[in-house]
Order: structure tokens, then C-alpha cells, then sequence
């Protein structure tokens, strides 16, 4: 009896050793050491696990551990009950925890959800001033993710699945699979959080799980693990792709995108979208490389909707993704001399003292102007419709949006950028131009500046 009871204590010790091994590889292989670190924290077995091996390892890594948490608010008492039993775990030992209630005004959809996740850890990276978010995604999440992603469609990229390391995103566990990740829970006795909808096969990925994947295991019972060789036969290839990629001269700019093949078009617009976390398949490329296509000549360019706040912007000049400005809106009245702070930006008005023979140039965000007629009556804000301007050198008034147009403004900067008045009309588009109603006709009486808070 006591041979048995000490090699099932091997095994369990074994077992455990798995998982932590894995973690320890990991933090090795992309030098996570002496860092702070934050761990996206549901309470579930797979975050729970992390985090507790992550407390194993973190004084041999010199690591700082915080636990960050987003309530989805979707489940009423459950999730308010697993937020708490996160916020014990955490307190039980001495990790600090940080945690925030989604609105419930956000849908209650897998897209949806996972934008909300990963704009909260952006916000808390910033919040807590470090660049690496812990995410505890394992080797059946790749497996699944792969599946997922044949299923409706896709190309080599997507076929390298979940990647250890994107951006601030940092997965310890993705060789790590989920039956190894349930010993550690059991032998450590932990109790993680059992969220419901998991076994709720409305929702895509669960249906797979759930209902595919055991069917496809009666054919080849390795079929996870097949998965993931495939998983990081693409990447590998992709490795190969990508260091010729970065041999191109500035691919997102038009003229050179329209130049390439077909097939290293495509492949671009992949990298697009995964780089800003967009679902993708080869349809919505197709269409995306049709759109580019088809506006390529366009100077001001034109936009289509890539998700809730995201689009594709093209013109004759440039191909990039914008986000919907969360800016807020610029208003301020500039009545005297001085420095104004308004929004993100840092207006500057002062009295012309220094002789010079050189001029801003219209690029510029300085100015220098007589205000011997105008005063000092002004206001800062965004612009809006029915503005006009009398440009410098030109005869007459016009709308602002024509001249905008024509110094080749893109649409998507216009709505935030900050404009100087008189009533309705700019006399000064900072880092475009000025108007003939403040040009210098003998000797400037004033300096105007504008620039962001963050220089």
C-alpha cells in the first residue's frame, strides 16, 4: 500500500510539473523576467491555473503580478459571484486585483464581448504602465480556434492559429493542454469559477467543442494535437513570408499595393486584420481587395466598415484602418494672451517679439499673423458643417470642407482636428494654412502654436 501511495504521489507531482514547466519555457523563451505583468483573470480553470503557477515562478522570474478582471454582465448574480470569488483568490494571496462592469448596454455577442475584453486590457496596460497582458488561451483554445477558422474559411495566415506572443499579448499556456490544466486544478485544490455558458452550444465555438471535435477525435483520437502541428507548420511558413514582407518599401502605400501580385495582395490585407484582432475569412478579403481596387485613384480617399468603430480607408496616397474618434470635442474661447488646454491639445498665443526673415511654412503647426485688425476674439473648436475660410492668396471665401479637399486632408483626421475662428469662419487650420484675414502684411504682431499634449 505504501509503494502505491508513493507513485501516485510521482504521478501527481509529475502531472503538476507539466504545467509549470510549460509556463517556465515560456517566460524563458521570450525573456518575460523582471517585469511587471498583468493577468487576465476570469477565475475559470485556465486563468486560475496561470496564475497560480505564474505565483510559483514569479520570485524566480522577479515578476510583479497584478490580476485584471472584466465582469461581461451578462449573467446577473453568477458573474457577480465569480468577480468576487476572483477578488478573494486574489486577497487570499496578496495579488493585487483590479476589476470593471461592462455596460449592459453591450450586446451579448461572442464578437462583441471579445472587443469589450481586449479594449479593457489596453486600458489597464496603460493604467498600470506595462506592455505585457498574460492571457491563459491553452492548446485545445488553439485546436478550436484552428477548427473555427477552417469552417468559415481562411488562408495560411489564419492557419497559424492563436500566436504565443502578439502585441502586448503574452499566452504561457498555449502548449499546455486542457486535461494537464484540470490535473493542476485538482491536485492543488483549487476552485475555480464554472461559467455556464460554456456549455452553451448557441455560441460557435462551444458548438465545436462540444459537439465536432469528439466526433472528429473517433477518427484520429489526436486530433488536437494534429491541429496543432498544423498550427505551427503555418506559422513557421508564415516566418518565411514575413521576412520578405519586411524587405518592401512602405507596402500600405497605394501605388506600391496596386503593384504586387494578387496573391501578396491578399496576404496583406490578412496582416491587416489581424493586427487590429478582426475576424477574417477569404470572402472578406476578396472584397476588401476589390474595395482597394476600386478606390485606389480617389485623392480624398473613401471608407467601408470593417467592424463597430473600425474601417478601411483608401485613396490615390495610402491604404490604412481607422478607428472612430473617442476624442473629445474641442471647444475653447481664446480671449488673451496665453496658454489654453483644451481636449489633448495646447493652444499658445503670445506677442511677436523676435525679428526673423523665415515664415512658418503652412505644414507647420506655429503661425505667425497680424492680429492689429482682428483682436483677440477667437474661439478653438471642431469644425462643422456650413464653416468657410478666405485662404490666403485667394479672392474670396470658401467652404471649409472644399479647402480641406484640396490640401488633400483625409476624412477621418478632419472631424478632430482643431480650427481657430472668427464666428464661423477659420483663420487658421493649424499645419494647412491661414487666412488672408490675419496674413502679415507689414510685420506680424502675434505667434500662434497648436500641439497635442503629448507632443
Amino acid at each position: 500500500m505504501l509503494w502505491k501511495s508513493e507513485k501516485a504521489l510521482k504521478s501527481t507531482q509529475m502531472e503538476t510539473e507539466i504545467v509549470k514547466n510549460n509556463v517556465a519555457d515560456f517566460l524563458n523563451k521570450y525573456s518575460v523576467k523582471n517585469k511587471r505583468v498583468l493577468i487576465a483573470f476570469s477565475g475559470g480553470n485556465d486563468s486560475m491555473c496561470l496564475l497560480s503557477v505564474i505565483l510559483e515562478l514569479q520570485k524566480e522570474f522577479n515578476l510583479t503580478t497584478i490580476a485584471i478582471h472584466l465582469n461581461h454582465n451578462w449573467r446577473g448574480n453568477e458573474s457577480l459571484k465569480e468577480a468576487e470569488n476572483c477578488h478573494n483568490f486574489c486577497q487570499k494571496h496578496n495579488i493585487e486585483f483590479y476589476t470593471e462592469t461592462l455596460s449592459n448596454k453591450i450586446k451579448c455577442t461572442e464578437t462583441d464581448a471579445r472587443n469589450a475584453r481586449y479594449e479593457f486590457f489596453y486600458r489597464c496596460a496603460k493604467k498600470f504602465k506595462t506592455d505585457i497582458v498574460f492571457t491563459a488561451h491553452n492548446a485545445d483554445d488553439n485546436a478550436e480556434t484552428l477548427l473555427y477558422r477552417i469552417v468559415k474559411g481562411t488562408g495560411t495566415k489564419g492557419l497559424s492559429g492563436i500566436l504565443p506572443v502578439r502585441d502586448i499579448f503574452y499566452r504561457p499556456l498555449l502548449t499546455t493542454y486542457r486535461k494537464d490544466i484540470e490535473k493542476y486544478i485538482k491536485n492543488h485544490h483549487l476552485k475555480p469559477n464554472q461559467d455556464s455558458s460554456n456549455n452553451n452550444d448557441k455560441y460557435k465555438r462551444n458548438f465545436l467543442r462540444l459537439n465536432i471535435i469528439p466526433q472528429l477525435e473517433t477518427i484520429n483520437k489526436d486530433f488536437k494535437k494534429v491541429l496543432n502541428n498544423l498550427s505551427q507548420i503555418a506559422q513557421n511558413e508564415n516566418e518565411i513570408i514575413n521576412e520578405y514582407i519586411k524587405k518592401l518599401d512602405e507596402p500600405y502605400k497605394t501605388k506600391n499595393f496596386t503593384g504586387y501580385s494578387d496573391a501578396l495582395q491578399k496576404h496583406l490585407i490578412y496582416n491587416l486584420l489581424i493586427e487590429n484582432n478582426l475576424d477574417y475569412d477569404y470572402k472578406t478579403v476578396q472584397k476588401l481587395n476589390r474595395f482597394i481596387k476600386e478606390n485606389s485613384k480617389l485623392k480624398n480617399g473613401k471608407t467601408t466598415s470593417l467592424a463597430d468603430k473600425m474601417f478601411l480607408f483608401v485613396s490615390a496616397s495610402e491604404i490604412r484602418v481607422i478607428k472612430e474618434c473617442t476624442e473629445e470635442s474641442v471647444f475653447e474661447k481664446i480671449e488673451k494672451e496665453g496658454i489654453y488646454k483644451t481636449g489633448k491639445y495646447i493652444f499658445t498665443i503670445k506677442k511677436y517679439t523676435k525679428k526673423t526673415d523665415k515664415f512658418p511654412s503652412d505644414s507647420e503647426n506655429t503661425a505667425l499673423a497680424d492680429l492689429s485688425k482682428t483682436g483677440i476674439n477667437f474661439t478653438l473648436r471642431t469644425r462643422t458643417d456650413g464653416d468657410i475660410i478666405h485662404p490666403l492668396g485667394c479672392k474670396g471665401t470658401q467652404k471649409l470642407k472644399k479647402y480641406l479637399n484640396s490640401k488633400k486632408i483625409p476624412k477621418d483626421k478632419r472631424e478632430t482636428m482643431p480650427f481657430l475662428y472668427i464666428n464661423d469662419e477659420v483663420i487658421w487650420a493649424a499645419s494647412v494654412g491661414i487666412s488672408e484675414k490675419i496674413k502679415v502684411t507689414n510685420k506680424p504682431t502675434h505667434i500662434l502654436r497648436l500641439e497635442r499634449e503629448n507632443g
